[in-house]
């Protein structure tokens, strides 16, 4: 079995999938810390999301502590009941604010709800707030006229769509009209969690232009998840590397830092057969171009 550099394979990796603080529910770390951790592999970036609030209000506030530090951090919006649901006025000062993704609704979707109804180990309220849920669609069975003004914010903007914890069906609507009017960076998130889209549902989206994404927070074997890597591995040969990319999905309290789950899965997809430029290119190429480092 070769020997692999799994740190310098992962040299200026992306991770488009942070949970750092503040944040309501509790976190390992804040988004300074995170930024500061990610030296540990040159992290070029990090995209830190909330369930709850507009990120890139975290960030300007902690522009002085993130000036010294190496890795740029983004923020952006999740379209959850917290922040009005499909709120074009939330989403356009985001965006303006220097916001570089949108993620449609998270656990106010139906699906979401669905899946977790007691919130399982996913909460879908905090501080005891109800999550209202998000519809897409309208009574006709129509997008809302709101999803088509969040999609030219989208498109104005050029950043990141998406799909959130929407169904697969709810995703293909989505990003089929957000192709038709512009878009160009999609991308659905732990397609085999919440969302239940198999990787035939996987291959339309990608037909539409979107990358499908994997947390190696759910195959660290030191997180608490501890999915077989191979199934991970499985999935990338399906959808093919240059359609799938790896983020953490991580901060949340008692989880591994992303740095470590990185190195680790990372090792261990390269140990499976993994040719090290495809771990790259789900590591850094596709996500720099996500995020728009391009």
């Amino acid at each position: 079995m070769p020997e692999h550099d799994v740190v310098a394979v992962l040299d200026g990796l992306v991770d488009l999938h942070c949970h750092s603080g503040p944040n309501p529910f509790p976190r390992e770390f804040d988004h300074v810390e995170g930024a500061r951790d990610g030296s540990r592999l040159n992290m070029a970036a990090m995209l830190v999301k909330s369930h709850h609030h507009n990120t890139v209000m975290d960030l300007l506030s902690m522009k002085d502590q993130l000036a010294d530090v190496k890795t740029r951090v983004f923020g952006g919006i999740a379209l959850n009941s917290q922040v009005g649901g499909l709120n074009p006025y939330a989403v356009a000062m985001s965006l303006r604010m220097g916001g570089r993704a949108v993620w449609f609704p998270t656990f106010s979707s139906r699906r979401h709800v669905e899946a977790h109804p007691e919130g399982g180990g996913f909460p879908t309220a905090s501080f005891d707030l109800p999550s209202g849920i998000v519809e897409v669609r309208g009574e006709d069975g129509r997008l809302r006229d709101e999803v088509h003004e969040i999609l030219d914010l989208i498109v104005e903007n050029d950043v990141l769509l998406s799909a959130g914890h929407m169904a697969p069906d709810e995703i293909e609507d989505v990003f089929t009209l957000g192709r038709a009017r512009g878009v160009r960076r999609f991308v659905i998130s732990h397609p085999n969690f919440v969302i239940d889209a198999d990787p035939a549902r996987c291959r339309t989206f990608v037909e539409l232009g979107a990358f499908v994404e994997h947390e190696v927070g759910q195959y660290d074997p030191y997180g608490n998840k501890k999915w077989d890597p191979a199934l991970l591995l499985e999935w990338i040969r399906a959808i093919g590397p240059e359609h799938t990319v790896l983020a953490s999905d991580l901060g949340q309290l008692g989880r591994p830092m992303p740095v470590d789950a990185f190195t680790r899965v990372g090792a261990l997809l390269l140990e499976l057969g993994l040719p090290e430029a495809d771990l790259r290119q789900m590591t850094v190429t596709n996500p720099s171009f996500l995020i728009g480092l391009d």
